[in-house]
Formats: C-alpha cells, structure tokens, sequence
C-alpha cells in the first residue's frame, strides 16, 4: 500500500466538495484578494460571490470528510466499547477520536491514492480540464460509499428523493448516495457495537447475581465488575481485535 502525504489529502478532499456543486453551476478557482471595494462590474460580484462560496465550503469540509468516510462506523464503535468496559471517561475522546482518525487515514489511502493518480496529478499537470478532475476524483469516493452502502436504506433515499428508480450505479446522485452512505454506517456500527458489548454484559449480569446471592444488594455491581471485565480485556487483547474486526468489516 502506497503511503500518501498531505498534499493528496487535500487534493481528493478539494475534488471531493467540488464534485457537490451542479454540473450546471460549475466554478473555476477564485483568484482571492482581501480588500474591500465597490463590485462595479458584473465580473467583480461574480468573484466576490465565489469567495463567499468557497469560505463556506472550507468551513463545511470536516463535516463533509468525516461524513464520506470510514470515521463514522470507527468512532461510533470505538466509542461502545468504551462504554460497555465501563471505565468512565477512559479512553477519554480525545484518544477515541485520534483513533479514529488515523484508522480512517489507513482505511482510506487507497481510494485517496486513486483520486490523486487518475485526477489530481493530471490536473496539476494540465492534461485534463477542471471538470474532469472532479468527474474522475468523485469515482473512487463513490465506489467506496457504494460498497458500504445497504440497498435497502439507498432504495429508501430514492424513494424519497422521487428520482426515477436507477439502472446502475451511474444513475444514483450523489446527494442520494450521501444519506443512505451515513445511514448504513450508523446501522453496521451499532450492529459491530451489539456483539462487543454482550459479553461485558454477561459479566455485568454474573457479577450482580453473585452480589445479589451474597446479601450485598447495596454494593454496586459496577464497581466490582469493572476489574473482571478490564482483565478480560486484556487477556483477549481487546483493542487489537476491536481495531482488526473493524478494518476487516470494510468491503474493498
């Protein structure tokens, strides 16, 4: 696997937000300059118009990124395990977080690396027009989305969209691939989260009975079930095959 650097990050994530603009509504690049003067011409509100439009979209990308994807299923699941150990704030999000995040830089490269070969580095080289790029960076995205995606919650977002029903994949929007991508996610990490969290859930059930059997009725379970469940985590090794079982679940 190729390792890419910051500036292909950026590059498929710039192509990725162009790619939400209509084809219709197509932009160049602006050529920004910060002062303040009177548009007295058609072409100067034009730009001034685009400034606006690119400061939003920057302002949305974190949003846009994390939504298109893996980080989704990795935090909500990251996050359950973290709940069903019991241990409070420990990891504490700033660590679930990072995690996240450099597991969906791993889980990502190759589509990134795809977008920065077949789009970006042509398009920096001038071999093919800005609508291009964006046409042959959002392919990866999408075929990535589509492998994840359930055809039940994408039939759902067709429906409501009132499109007519798709004859391949080339049919489906990407504003109708979007909400069905982020719904599946949700859907498939609560699911991983479900199985991770039955047996800290035995353990929780096994503890209470004991205390319950024993007379201790006011001691409470989780604090005498928090050491069991910690060993057990780590003499299983819990956090590699979290992190091994989430990787794997992602079809490429």
């Amino acid at each position: 696997m190729k390792l890419f650097n910051i500036n292909k990050w950026a590059g498929a994530v710039g192509l990725f937000l162009l790619s939400a603009i209509p084809s219709q509504a197509a932009m160049t690049f602006p050529n920004i300059n910060i002062g303040l003067q009177n548009a007295n011409t058609p072409q100067d509100f034009t730009n001034g118009l685009q400034i606006l439009i690119w400061l939003t979209i920057l302002t949305l990308a974190p949003s846009i990124l994390i939504m298109t994807t893996s980080f989704i299923r990795l935090v909500v699941v990251l996050s359950l395990t973290r709940q069903a150990i019991g241990a409070g704030t420990l990891p504490p999000n700033q660590v679930i977080t990072s995690l996240a995040l450099i597991l969906t830089f791993f889980i990502m490269a190759p589509t990134f690396n795809e977008i920065n070969e077949k789009a970006l580095q042509p398009y920096m080289n001038n071999q093919i027009t800005q609508q291009a790029a964006i046409d042959r960076g959002i392919e990866p995205i999408r075929t990535f989305m589509f492998k994840q995606t359930h055809e039940k919650e994408l039939a759902l977002f067709v429906r409501m969209a009132k499109i007519e029903k798709p004859k391949n994949r080339n049919d489906v929007p990407t504003y109708v691939l979007l909400p069905a991508f982020i719904l599946s996610e949700l859907k498939t990490a609560f699911t991983i989260g479900f199985v991770v969290y039955m047996p800290f859930l035995v353990i929780d059930i096994v503890v209470s009975s004991v205390l319950v059997s024993m007379g201790m009725m006011f001691l409470p379970p989780t604090m005498i079930a928090l050491p069991f469940k910690l060993i057990m985590f780590v003499m299983v090794d819990g956090w590699y095959l979290v992190v091994k079982s989430l990787v794997e679940s992602f079809v490429r």
